[in-house]
Formats: structure tokens, sequence, C-alpha cells
């Protein structure tokens, strides 16, 4: 499978999205509201999206696309899309760069190809399950044996216990040597480029996990769900390097 051509498109609608979103990032007077899901969203993630949006449908009509602002458009095509315009908005509206650009390739269902874009970081990482890059520089993740020795990662620290097995994950981050909320897409990132070792949502949405999983992957990272099943369709997310992963299952597992 070739898939150069939708590489260096992938390339385009990181930078179009990023000159996009970059301008309101840390502007006060951006206007914030609430979907009906509870969640924050802006000008910025419906402006970024349409423009993916446009551009995708220029470049390959025949395509199929999934994002978070203005759903399904023929999502059984064979290549699908899959966009997250800003994946962390509750960081982007706070003024913190925690967050990114999520872009995904399906193919038949599944992801072969993934962006996570850090646009005002000046950050494209991008992953075809075999190999991932960093501004184009290879990235793996670390070795990492113990939980013990681990930096342990998830986007909010309460959601566990609202979503999953609370008891087990404050275990499980009782026993990590350090424990941070750098989550959203930026966590997974950080396990990718070997700055940290796990990081793990309780809840996800197919637009926050389809560009995860290859860049995952292509670390030489393992990505499943809670349970440690199929990392695509799921609803939860767990990524660690293949030494520990096993042992993050269990632990939240119990």
């Amino acid at each position: 499978m070739d898939l150069a051509p939708y590489r260096s498109f992938l390339h385009e609608l990181a930078q179009a999205s990023g000159d996009f979103i970059r301008p309101h990032f840390g502007d006060r007077a951006l206007a914030v509201e609430t979907k009906n899901d509870a969640s924050p969203v802006t000008r910025a993630d419906r402006g970024a999206e349409e423009l993916m949006r446009r551009m995708i449908a220029a470049r390959f009509p025949d395509h199929g696309i999934i994002g978070e602002e203005y759903g399904d458009d023929r999502p059984n095509s064979e290549w699908v899309w899959v966009l997250d315009p800003i994946d962390g908005t509750k960081s982007f509206i706070t003024g913190v760069p925690l967050w990114g650009t999520l872009i995904a390739l399906l193919h038949q269902g599944q992801p072969v190809l993934g962006a996570i874009h850090q646009p005002v970081l000046g950050q494209l990482c991008i992953g075809d399950g075999q190999v991932t890059t960093l501004n184009d520089r290879p990235v793996r993740v670390r070795a990492c044996e113990r939980i013990e020795e681990a930096t342990l990662l998830t986007s909010d620290g309460l959601s566990p216990a609202r979503y999953q097995n609370g008891p087990a994950f404050d275990a499980l981050a009782g026993r990590a040597r350090l424990v941070r909320t750098w989550g959203d897409c930026y966590g997974y990132l950080l396990v990718a480029c070997g700055w940290a070792d796990i990081c793990v949502d309780p809840v996800m949405n197919p637009w926050d996990i389809a560009a995860l999983v290859p860049v995952v992957r292509g670390a030489g990272g393992i990505i499943t769900d809670w349970q440690g099943a199929h990392a695509y369709p799921a609803r939860s997310t767990v990524a660690a390097g293949p030494e520990i992963h096993a042992s993050v299952i269990r632990a939240l597992n119990p």
C-alpha cells in the first residue's frame, strides 16, 4: 500500500489547519460555546475542520470524512479521513499548549496514517504503524520495564472513577514514578517521542483515537483499549511501551 500521496496531503492539512488555529490561541476575546455533551467549542475548532473538509473534498472527492464538529460523510468508504481540529479544547481556551490537531486516514475501517500536530510549538508527529517521525525525524518509545520507573499521563484524573475502575487507576498512579495530566493528544505524542511512558484515557471518541494508533505503533509502542482489546474502534485508550503495557492493563483491571 503506497501511502506517500496521502502522507504528503496530511502535511498540507496540518499546515493549513495550524495556520488557521494559531492566531486564536491565547485570544482572551475568543468566544467559547458549550456543546450538548458539555464540552467547549470555539470558532477555531469549527473553522479548522471546515477548512480541512474542503481540502479533502477537492483532492479526494471519493473519500469519506468523520469529524468531531460536523459529523460523518460517507463513513463506510474505503478511505476515510478522521478529524479532530483541536483535541484538548479545555487547554486551548485556557492558554495551555497541551492540545493539538488530530488527523487520521482509515483504510477499510482501520487507521493506517495519523498525525498529531501542535502548531504553536511547531511539532508535527506522523506515524504509519511502522515508522513515526517528529518533524521528519524518527522517534521511538523509551525503554521502561517497571511501573515504578514510569511517567504516567492522563487527561483528567477524575475520569477513571466515572468511566472505569477508579481505585485501580489510583493504585496504578500511586506506583508510578511521576504522574501528570499532560493528556489529550499531546500525552500520546510524549509517549511516542520517548518523553513519557504511559498515557491512559478511560473514555474516548473515534476522532480522539484514530490518529493515535499509527503514531504509537510506528514508534514501537502498544495501544489498546482500557481492557487490552482492539485499539480502534474503541471507547478508551491505553498506550505504553512494549515492556510495560501488559503490566498497566493488569493493574487497571485487577
